[in-house]
């Protein structure tokens, strides 16, 4: 099982708050950092001090880590234009070596768009703004060197684009789709992902979700595996107390919908990753909601990865 973090830096954290936890992430031994895509706190706080914007952050994370892979889950489409977006992420993944990777959603949270005044289409047409962006990354980062790319769509129009800069990873850096669409969000993952995820629900909604996408990958006659992962959110302890402490912020009222986190032992935590490996997961990504507390990292890396390795 491979075993990444998940943070929300939206809930309020600096870049050198963000730099330590991913120094420490990747010595503890975690495959990946990945974080989410957010300009506003999704509680009633405003998130001191402030959003920091995810793929500014990922270029410093790449040049001050060494081994740990680094991306978002999800980059929201409603952001960033899928030309520039194609250069950002090709350029933090030659910075990083060839460690980058790209989760792709529709964008939902509308209060953080009026908030700095970024359009938020009704969610059809957000969908469809996804699915142009996905074949435009991908067929810019596919088009043979020295020829240029064009794209006629609804909403993105390029003409000659040259395709550059190139990122490391070919035929491109790992795309993820996430979310718990019923219909469009397996139907973009079985064309154009390369990782499946869906995010901090019960095993049995998560088992549903990767039998969807399953079937999409059959009905578009799918050959490249695709691998399903599941996102947990996380608040363990060595005691009950511990583990109540925090678990506290994941009782605070929130836009968020239901989720299901694992509240207590390193074991329950294990016997979950278990159980999600049971439905067909073969990554997992671990939501931690305190990032200064590293405490919280050591303890699932003493307690937690060790007992997956055996």
């Amino acid at each position: 099982m491979r075993v990444c973090l998940f943070v929300e830096p939206h809930r309020g954290a600096t870049y050198d708050t963000q730099l330590n936890f991913a120094r420490h992430a990747e010595d503890a031994g975690f495959e990946g950092l990945l974080r989410a895509d957010h300009y506003r706190a999704l509680t009633p706080e405003p998130g001191l001090p402030g959003p920091t914007d995810a793929w500014i952050t990922l270029a410093g994370l790449a040049r001050e880590t060494r081994t740990l892979r680094i991306g978002t889950l999800v980059n929201s489409a409603t952001f960033r234009m899928p030309g520039p977006l194609s250069i950002m992420v090709a350029q933090v993944d030659q910075m990083s070596g060839g460690r980058v990777e790209l989760g792709m959603g529709a964008g939902w949270v509308e209060r953080e768009h009026t908030a700095y005044g970024i359009p938020f289409p009704p969610v059809g047409e957000r969908f469809d703004r996804l699915e142009e962006q996905l074949e435009i990354l991908t067929g810019l980062w596919g088009t043979p060197e020295g020829q240029n790319y064009s794209f006629d769509g609804k909403h993105y129009h390029l003409v000659d684009a040259p395709a550059l800069p190139r990122p490391v990873q070919r035929p491109h850096p790992p795309i993820i789709v996430g979310g718990k669409g019923p219909r469009r969000t397996p139907e973009l993952a079985a064309r154009y992902a390369d990782e499946y995820n869906m995010p901090f629900k019960t095993v049995a909604e998560t088992a549903a979700a990767f039998d969807r996408v399953r079937k999409a990958a059959d009905a578009v006659g799918r050959e490249k595996p695709l691998t399903l992962s599941a996102g947990i959110v996380v608040a363990i302890g060595r005691t009950k107390e511990e583990a109540a402490r925090r678990a506290a912020p994941l009782h605070v009222k929130s836009v968020l919908p239901p989720e299901d986190p694992v509240e207590g032992s390193p074991d329950q935590l294990v016997q979950r990753i278990g159980e999600m490996q049971e439905i067909g997961a073969t990554r997992v990504h671990l939501r931690l909601i305190d990032m200064d507390d590293l405490d919280h990292i050591d303890l699932i890396a003493s307690q937690v990865l060790n007992q997956l390795s055996k």
